[in-house]
């Protein structure tokens, strides 16, 4: 489909793309294999667009292919941008002497990308994306509700895409494309080094039949990518030895997580959790849930009563920092620091490319996965969700509990995310410059703001009980003071939290 000279709007070519994509022809199989549904625009540097879907004019041609060496071949296509529902398949990926769909973007000459999801396949997931961007091609991702309706469109396919990177080597060349020096072996270990607990564990409720001994299932942690045989040894990778070994700081001292609770009497406490990536969340969870209670302040003349953070999102947060923080940076680890009414957790890196800060700060950030394998077997495990940072529950229920939404800042070299425990948190992280210019009322309302993404003058002033006047002065100030930014003008004026 050609469509004349129209203005650029990502999320109406986003939109569009996912239109196309429900066109895909599937070809004729013998058996049940799930082709995927693929869609791709392409906003050409005049303007017009084009499109194309897999299958369209010769069954089992990818999109990509389709619209760049069928419909387009003797088109100048330099400085146009694409836009396809489905990760581009990296070099390496197709039989020789094929060419990968990265690798025709690229000789393209085509500036610009925005990717719907990932590939399924988490032994290949991001490589074509990754690819891209080393070509000097800048990527971003679809909004994260296109995103849920890609992957809903294409459950079946995902579903059999997973199963069959666990159930068939595939025989190809070595993939040229690295995300993360994890992926190779660790020289200097054994599999006996792995946790016979933490392996367990991961076969028993990722419902694996294989015995954690046998050669069927070291087969299959090779297709994970968490082995590694070179001249008939087997020895674990960066990622295996981190999700399974009994004791991975002996060789990469970056991994564990430490915890530091501070009481409010000035007492300190510190547990440092060094052992299987995969056991540490219920550990980190079972050792907090007797040390969090102790934490409620109890003034001398009344008690002040903090409602109770729901471990979810601690949880969300434990396990978000060990999967997508950056273990090239050595000389950091995972934390958590405690205190009254705030959790504060620090995960080494800022957000992997091309998601936000502003994104993560929105809650709206896109799924995208730093370290695809480690969220593979967590995701497997139940512990993560299948992509993405958990943006739905850190977004949505502490707001249903009337405590602040999260905070996410990056301090290098960490992200750096806030939970509050208490509705009075919000408040007590603010500077004492900024402190020293609130009233007891701008604090209340500021409490409640913090609640929420955004508010208008009119909602303000009603949850607060105050008249417009009023509340149009808090407002004012609150902006000054850069905790607010405004949007619109007259009626259709918002105040956004700033949450930097």
């Amino acid at each position: 489909m050609m469509t004349s000279k129209s203005r650029f709007d990502s999320r109406k070519l986003m939109e569009m793309a996912i239109e196309v994509m429900k066109k895909s022809v599937s070809e004729p199989r013998k058996d049940d294999k799930a082709i995927p549904l693929v869609g791709t625009v392409i906003y050409k540097s005049d303007g017009s667009i084009e499109t194309a879907c897999r299958g369209e004019l010769r069954y089992g041609d990818h999109a990509e292919y389709t619209l760049l060496e069928r419909k387009n071949r003797s088109i100048l296509l330099d400085g146009s941008i694409l836009f396809t529902t489905l990760e581009p398949c990296a070099p390496g990926s197709r039989r020789h002497p094929k060419l990968s769909c990265a690798e025709r973007i690229v000789l393209a000459r085509i500036k610009e990308v925005w990717v719907g999801i990932e590939d399924p396949d988490p032994v290949v997931d991001r490589k074509g994306i990754k690819y891209l961007q080393d070509s000097g091609v800048t990527v971003h991702m679809f909004d994260r509700d296109l995103q849920e309706d890609i992957r809903a469109a294409n459950k079946n396919f995902i579903v059999q895409a997973t199963e069959r990177a666990e159930a068939v080597r595939l025989e190809r060349k070595p993939k040229t494309i690295t995300l993360s020096t994890f992926e190779h072996s660790i020289a200097s270990a054994m599999i006996k080094d792995l946790s016979t607990e933490a392996l367990e564990q991961y076969r028993t409720i990722a419902k694996i039949k294989d015995d954690i001994n046998s050669a069927s299932f070291h087969h299959r942690l090779l297709q994970q990518g968490l082995l590694r045989k070179e001249r008939d040894k087997i020895t674990p990778t960066g990622f295996g030895l981190l999700l399974f070994g009994k004791e991975p700081r002996d060789t990469l001292p970056q991994a564990g997580l430490l915890v530091t609770i501070h009481y409010p009497a000035g007492i300190e406490e510190t547990r440092d959790f060094d052992g299987p990536m995969v056991l540490i969340p219920d550990l980190v969870e079972n050792w907090l849930r007797d040390k969090l209670p102790s934490i409620i302040y109890r003034g001398e003349m009344r008690r002040r009563s903090i409602p109770s953070l729901p471990f979810e999102l601690i949880r969300e947060a434990v396990v978000n920092a060990l999967i997508h923080r950056d273990y090239e940076i050595a000389g950091a680890k995972c934390q958590i620091v405690v205190r009254e009414d705030t959790i504060t957790v620090k995960s080494p890196g800022g957000p992997p490319a091309p998601i936000t800060m502003e994104q993560l700060q929105s809650f709206s950030a896109p799924m995208l996965s730093r370290n695809p394998q480690l969220h593979y077997i967590f995701a497997r495990m139940e512990l993560a969700e299948e992509r993405g940072l958990g943006m739905k529950s850190l977004g949505l229920r502490p707001a249903e509990l009337g405590l602040p939404l999260p905070k996410y800042v990056f301090e290098d070299p960490y992200l750096v995310l806030t939970l509050f425990r208490s509705p009075e948190g919000a408040v007590h992280i603010l500077t004492p410059q900024i402190l020293a210019f609130l009233n007891e009322d701008e604090r209340s309302g500021w409490q409640f703001l913090s609640s929420r993404t955004s508010t208008t003058k009119t909602e303000y002033a009603r949850r607060m009980g105050f008249n417009d006047r009023k509340a149009q002065r808090h407002l004012k100030r609150f902006v000054e003071l850069g905790l607010l930014r405004r949007t619109g003008a007259g009626p259709a004026t918002k105040y956004r939290v700033v949450r930097s």
